[in-house]
């Protein structure tokens, strides 16, 4: 079966016949947007196996899920990827992979959008080498690489080099795909993350145009002057919907309103055909809870509708989370059925035979103003400390401080969530069944993609590596474009991971801020029984409780990590918090600098390998008496096995309310608890 897209023909069928009424010939509808599923794991084969069927079902594009691996820089035999192969995305290492993800899926005809960010000029490079060996003309490849590096910094963690030379290897994608493949989005500026990590949605539209910005002027003296304004045009969004829907559909018109003004008044850009604001979106994940999950169905419709509704700031790619990813890895039949709410939306309602519906309306306006007012109110600050890269530590200590807000009024009830702390009643969900409602990884993927990588390395010519690898660090050093090197190398045979190793080599690893401050916030109410049960249990311990918050692997997702550390602090304790992608070592290691609790986060599912590593460094150490806590996207059958192996305490997504982790760290360090025990 053919896997080409077939929208003109799909739209033609379901367009209506003759007006009932009337017997006038309706409007045309519009066409719709791309839909897709956001979608990979395990291997490369298997993720090709989803997407032909994805294809099949009426997908109309494709959206890669790397593995953390993949996205950090990592080979799956490193030691940082232990637990993570194939668990949150597919893993490629090498060529073979990439031809492998993509066999029988003509690319030439396929628009395809990568969850890329620090590698991107290196998946890039092998698409671009898989296509080539199709017989494609690279010249009308189609799709979008996100590329966002900054965003990294700030909310999803998987940078690998500091800022600046990242932000040049933004600017030699883009420049490089504006002279070889035109049609392709080399960068995709990320809010969607910021939501995630508690953006308001003026910091969401501030922090994402700031960021655009930065590229902009980083690809400005790239080109000659007249061809600057297509190459604005190729840049593209990726932002979130959360569930106030009528506010985040006035943000959506506020992005196509604030991106016009900023290219055409800073860059001088005449053509409105390159001052759209296009953009592709997924809805907020953030808001989906492990209670009541089939709930969430009707949060993914309404957060659909925000960027749908408006013609004028309708999104040009859509893909859905699943109901049940508060759970974990969704099934086939799980995307299946958020794809199909999409071709609901697009084929069987007539929303797309209309203009905008929202022209004109007074209330409508009024909200668009007040958030573009807000976000240049912010746009100028972070502009005064030097731009986007400049104020990363500010814009990193805002998320934080906000998504402390957010989470204060879902925990006292002033954001009401049906099923969570209002309505929280109810019957067993029969979506959940034997296999608990999600698809598990097979442990042995990761053994399996080990034996592959260390074939593929010993069948390749290990002269043409080395020499392709020289020419990349040239290329890097002497600061030329790495894409042309870049290729030269997928060609050759080279691994993710020795990519990667040259982009370290020569500019370095880097270390984000965590955005949490030694200092106590001001956001105290309702903690001062927890603050004299810490003084209390600081006093018997003989000094300050001490807690420990470590992120082993390479999981990015900071913000629960973040918010623990940021209450513990508020609490009285003295929190060890240095951020992500810690080996279980360093981990230990700082444990014995006299941790009385050891709190790990992971929401990558590779928690039971990890935490197995940790609890036995421990126990080696002579730490094994030191209390652990664990939070992640743990089924229950996990959190048993993570308490067999001597984890005191398991939190998932359902433990909302702070403050009674707070009161189990604290009994938990308490010497007369242990004595009574």
């Amino acid at each position: 079966m053919s896997q080409t897209p077939t929208r003109d023909s799909d739209r033609a069928a379901a367009a209506p016949g003759p007006d009932r009424a009337t017997g006038d010939a309706p409007r045309q509808p519009d066409r719709p947007w791309l839909i897709r599923t956001y979608a990979g794991h395990s291997t490369a084969a298997r993720s090709n196996a989803l997407y032909r069927s994805n294809l099949a079902k009426g997908q109309t594009g494709l959206s890669v899920a790397f593995d953390l691996p993949t996205q950090t820089g990592y080979d799956s035999d490193h030691v940082l990827s232990r637990g993570e192969v194939g668990k949150v995305g597919v893993p490629v290492c090498h060529l073979g992979d990439m031809r492998t993800l993509f066999d029988q899926i003509p690319l030439e005809q396929m628009n395809t959008s990568m969850t890329i960010n620090a590698t991107a000029p290196w998946l890039l490079a092998l698409y671009i080498a898989v296509a080539e060996e199709q017989g494609a003309d690279v010249a009308k490849l189609q799709g979008t690489v996100q590329n966002d590096l900054i965003k990294e910094y700030l909310s999803r963690g998987t940078y690998i080099c500091p800022p600046e030379p990242s932000l040049k290897m933004i600017g030699d994608v883009a420049e490089y795909c504006y002279r070889n493949v035109p049609k392709w989005n080399p960068m995709n500026v990320c809010s969607y993350h910021l939501q995630e990590a508690g953006a308001t949605p003026e910091q969401e539209l501030a922090f994402a145009l700031t960021t655009a910005i930065a590229v902009l002027d980083e690809l400005r003296p790239r080109v000659a002057e007249e061809d600057f304004p297509a190459l604005a045009g190729r840049i593209s969004f990726f932002v979130n919907a959360g569930i106030r829907f009528v506010t985040e559909m006035c943000k959506m018109r506020a992005f196509v309103d604030l991106w016009d003004e900023i290219l055409q008044s800073r860059y001088g850009v005449e053509n409105p055909k390159y001052r759209r604001f296009r953009y592709g979106v997924q809805v907020n994940s953030l808001g989906l809870t492990e209670q009541q999950p089939e709930n969430n169905v009707y949060r993914i419709l309404i957060e659909m509708l925000a960027v749908t509704l408006s013609k004028k700031a309708r999104a040009r790619a859509v893909q859905l989370p699943a109901w049940n990813e508060a759970l974990g890895l969704p099934r086939p039949w799980d995307q299946q059925w958020s794809m199909r709410m999409q071709q609901i939306l697009a084929y069987e309602t007539d929303l797309l035979e209309f203009d905008d519906l929202f022209e004109g309306n007074p209330a409508v306006d009024a909200k668009v103003e007040t958030l573009k007012d807000g976000a240049r109110a912010e746009l100028a600050n972070i502009e005064s400390m030097g731009g986007a890269i400049g104020a990363i530590a500010y814009m990193k200590g805002r998320l934080v401080d906000s998504n402390a807000d957010r989470l204060n009024k879902v925990e006292r009830g002033e954001t009401v969530v049906v099923g969570v702390n209002r309505w929280t009643e109810g019957e067993p969900s029969p979506l959940v069944g034997e296999d608990g409602g999600i698809m598990t990884v097979d442990p042995g993927v990761e053994a399996d993609q080990v034996a592959r990588l260390e074939a593929w390395r010993a069948a390749r010519d290990a002269g043409a590596v080395k020499a392709a690898l020289a020419v990349l660090r040239a290329a890097a050093c002497e600061g030329r474009n790495v894409m042309p090197a870049s290729i030269a190398c997928a060609k050759a045979g080279v691994t993710t991971g020795e990519w990667a190793g040259e982009m370290r080599a020569v500019h370095g690893e880097y270390r984000a801020p965590t955005g949490v401050s030694a200092a106590r916030s001001n956001k105290t109410e309702g903690l001062d029984e927890l603050r004299a049960a810490v003084d209390a249990v600081s006093d018997r311990l003989g000094r300050r409780l001490r807690f420990l918050v470590g992120k082993p692997g390479l999981d990015g997702h900071s913000n629960g990590a973040e918010q623990i550390a940021f209450r513990a602090r508020d609490c009285g304790m003295e929190i060890d918090y240095e951020g992500i992608r810690l080996t279980p070592e360093q981990i230990v290691a700082a444990a014995e600098n006299g941790a009385h609790v050891l709190g790990l986060s992971i929401l990558s599912g590779s928690h039971i390998p990890l935490v197995e590593e940790v609890m036995r460094r421990l126990r080696e150490a002579g730490l094994g008496e030191v209390p652990v806590i664990v939070g992640g996207i743990i089924p229950d059958e996990d959190a048993a096995r993570l308490k067999a192996m001597g984890v005191d305490r398991v939190y998932t997504p359902k433990d909302f309310e702070l403050n009674a982790i707070m009161h189990d760290i604290v009994t938990l360090a308490d010497p007369k608890s242990v004595a009574a025990e």
